[in-house]
């Protein structure tokens, strides 16, 4: 069975590369071969595809545009201040103490995606990518409510400069820049804080020039990727959709052609009884985003925005044939009518992503409110005192992860002595402390010239944290 099976994979595989023309991998479709940019007039999509994306696009900008705006405790639920080191995730502090953490979440989010992507191939940048929401979902609108669609635009574009054509480029040129500066403005929000821009906005520019200047920046960065750069950002830029070459197998599910059902193709009215049901009228190509023939197979410039799916369907429906000639599929599935398995990969993927997941959580939950460290004073030696006592000079540096002032007391835990504070240990919410103390111990109690000391941290007499340091003393 298994050799039928393999024979029959062979044998399709055989009839695919006879019937398609593979050329095409050898560019890159938005790029001439004198090396100019071939731009992309996409139709507008229309289908039950696109209305979903566009209610899920609808409920992310709305959360995008609220977020910044949502506190806990008077802080961002979300914020990430590389200026001042400072990110909260969910309404959780996180310090550069943290990075740990950090680094444990970035791989686990590596590993989530792909697993994912070999599962379900690029559906992310179809469904869920900022670069493509915005682009298809905001700026692709507007463009089609000014300039038209796809043949109008064409038209514009090769119309001479007339009243018409100054008016619709000047209207979406000032649209589009105004866009770009409020997102750049939500961008910068996420950064440093919404209520930080609007104190900016008040104070001026020349009072916050170099804020105003990174908002500049954003602005026209976000301006040039979607009124000219466009899916070259997906395509040159990204580098996920160059992963899929090694991510992908022929289980994971993607916006596939069926060449089986379409091929060979023909017109509406060839009575050939071997014709397929793609009549080659070219509409999935004419909606692609990326300019690309999804009948060619899989290939690094799709997003599987789906937009093909319905402009597909569309065609089936006319025509009176089934829909899903365009669909959501493996190569596994069209090829051999095989549902997608839970591979080995899949498996290896899964059991990876758990311990990461699990050893996140842990470091998660048990991650203190504290963080501090406790060094001898640099260039102190041990000072002789009264009653044969002895006593070293230590520098304490804490920092206050929470949302409240924290008042501490230090206690020695392993031995009998005293601690002597300079000043009172009081860390201000979300900051950074530094004081100085002596501990002072009896002679006696010391067995070696370096004697390893436990002092417990200690707020409203529950211990938060416990430090060890080195007590040095006279040479026994």
């Amino acid at each position: 069975m298994e050799q039928n099976n393999k024979t029959d994979s062979e044998s399709i595989s055989n009839y695919k590369k006879d019937l398609l023309d593979q050329t095409f991998r050898d560019s890159v479709s938005t790029i001439s071969k004198e090396g100019n940019r071939n731009y992309v007039n996409p139709q507008k999509p229309n289908g039950k595809l696109y209305n979903l994306r566009s209610y899920f696009s609808y409920f992310y900008l709305i959360l995008f545009f609220t977020l910044p705006f949502i506190k806990v405790e008077g802080e961002p639920i979300f914020l990430f201040n590389v200026l001042e080191r400072k990110f909260i995730f969910f309404s959780k502090i996180f310090w550069p103490q943290d990075f740990f953490i950090f680094a444990i979440g970035f791989l686990t989010f590596i590993v989530f995606v792909i697993l994912f992507t070999v599962g379900f191939g690029r559906i992310w940048c179809g469904w869920a990518c900022p670069q493509t929401i915005f682009m298809e979902m905001v700026f692709r609108k507007i463009e089609f409510f000014i300039d038209g669609d796809a043949n109008q635009q064409k038209q514009l574009k090769a119309m001479p400069w007339n009243t018409e054509k100054l008016l619709k480029r000047g209207a979406k040129i000032i649209v589009f820049f105004f866009l770009s500066f409020l997102i750049a403005n939500f961008f910068l929000g996420y950064i440093i804080g919404i209520d930080e821009v609007g104190v900016l906005v008040k104070e001026g520019i020349f009072v916050h020039f170099g804020t105003f200047s990174a908002l500049v920046i954003f602005t026209l960065v976000f301006f040039f990727v979607y009124y000219w750069f466009r899916e070259q950002a997906c395509i040159i830029v990204c580098p996920y959709g160059r992963l899929q070459g090694v991510l992908l197998d022929r289980n994971s599910i993607l916006v596939a052609y069926d060449y089986v059902r379409g091929e060979p193709r023909g017109k509406l009215t060839d009575t050939t009884t071997e014709k397929g049901d793609c009549v080659n009228c070219h509409a999935c190509v004419r909606v692609c985003p990326t300019g690309i023939d999804i009948r060619n197979g899989t290939q690094l410039e799709c997003v599987n925005c789906t937009a093909c799916i319905d402009a597909c369907d569309e065609i089936m429906d006319h025509i009176k044939k089934p829909k899903g000639l365009i669909r959501y599929a493996s190569e596994n599935g069209i090829a051999l009518k095989q549902k997608m398995t839970y591979s080995w990969r899949l498996k290896m993927y899964t059991l990876v992503l758990s311990l990461l997941l699990g050893f996140l959580a842990i470091l998660l939950i048990t991650r203190a409110d504290i963080a501090a460290r406790i060094l001898r004073t640099p260039g102190q030696t041990y000072q002789l005192l009264a009653d044969n006592k002895i006593s070293n000079l230590y520098n304490i540096k804490l920092v206050n992860k929470t949302r409240k002032n924290i008042h501490l007391d230090l206690k020695l835990e392993n031995i009998e002595g005293e601690i002597k504070q300079i000043g009172p240990v009081d860390v201000p919410k979300e900051s950074y402390f530094q004081t100085s103390f002596f501990i002072t111990l009896k002679n006696e109690k010391l067995k070696s010239r370096k004697t390893k000391i436990k002092i417990g941290l200690y707020e409203n007499g529950h211990k938060m944290d416990e430090l060890t340091a080195v007590f040095l003393g006279p040479s026994i």
